[in-house]
């Protein structure tokens, strides 16, 4: 099962790292969501038959949250 990381470009409430682990949840094929604050670093696992890591991106980005440009996934 793949795994992925994205990094927000700031660092984020409590508050918004709920809401980010709510917009990775809201993928389907997610299995796992973790959003730590302090660093603002998204990590989640995923079916890659259901969905990819573009699509993680695309849920932070369609919720609001800045991620930094093309990382290592």
């Amino acid at each position: 099962m793949p795994k992925g990381v994205i990094r927000l470009k700031n660092k984020l409430t409590q508050q918004e790292a709920e809401k980010a682990s709510q917009a990775l949840e809201s993928v389907w094929g997610v299995r796992r969501t973790e959003v730590n604050p302090a660093s603002g670093e998204a990590v989640f696992s995923y079916n890659e038959e259901a969905a990819s890591y573009t699509d993680f991106q695309q849920a932070l980005l369609d919720s609001g949250f800045e991620i930094e440009e093309d990382q290592n996934h």
